[in-house]
């Protein structure tokens, strides 16, 4: 079965670039804090934004080329982020809980999106939430190593990457398990994440060292 033909949890465009914009800019400014030049900006914003998606459809999918290579929109739409990271660098707290929306609004449909090709593939459920998990934060990933940052991934913080899996395990869970449709089972998982998220960033939910140091003596 086509790819194509396989995929039935549609988005609007407008809705992939805006959160290719969001996570584009994630990476801009995680240059400018670096004091990056343009390339490095450029980079940071382009990984950032797109690098999930590459590693999905290179590393694990095999999809040749790269979906969002197809599309020559998404580079403008990384270059505007990377405008946009450096000209409200100094004024982005302004703009932080619209931010985190769009981001768990991101963070939810490329979880959704990455398990579903996965599955559309035939590969089995627990490969097909790892590649969820990895669509949705596979590009902060490759942000914080090319930065040469400790990746926030890893560390103890506010819900995500948990989020991500969370939310791709409710999706394979409801197309393997459930005769409902595909786009039914994507908007419930897409919810069950983008809530879970906002839940996090508003209680403050985190993650809690697995040893702490004081246990390492």
């Amino acid at each position: 079965m086509p790819l194509a033909a396989a995929v039935d949890f549609q988005l609007p465009p407008a809705f992939h670039f805006a959160a290719t914009f969001v996570f584009a800019l994630t990476g801009a400014l995680a240059a400018c804090r670096r004091h990056y030049d343009v390339v490095g900006v450029f980079v940071l914003a382009f990984v950032a934004g797109v690098g999930g998606s590459l590693l999905r459809d290179g590393l694990f999918l095999g999809v040749e080329p790269p979906l969002v290579l197809r599309d020559w929109q998404y580079i403008p739409v990384i270059l505007l982020a990377s405008i946009a990271g450096a000209t409200l660098y100094e004024r982005i707290d302004r703009f932080q809980f619209v931010f985190g929306l769009l981001d768990a609004a991101g963070l939810a449909a490329y979880s959704v999106i990455g398990t579903q090709m996965a599955l559309s593939l035939s590969l089995p459920v627990p490969a097909a939430v790892l590649v969820g998990t990895v669509n949705a934060v596979g590009g902060g990933l490759l942000r914080d190593l090319l930065a040469q940052e400790e990746p926030i991934l890893f560390q103890p913080s506010q819900f995500y990457a948990l989020v991500a899996a969370s939310g791709a395990m409710a999706f394979a869970a409801l197309r393997s398990f459930t005769s409902l449709p595909g786009g039914v089972a994507g908007i419930l998982a897409a919810l069950w994440i983008f809530a879970l998220r906002v839940a996090a960033i508003r209680y403050d939910w985190r993650t809690v060292p697995v040893r702490r140091p004081d246990e390492l003596r």
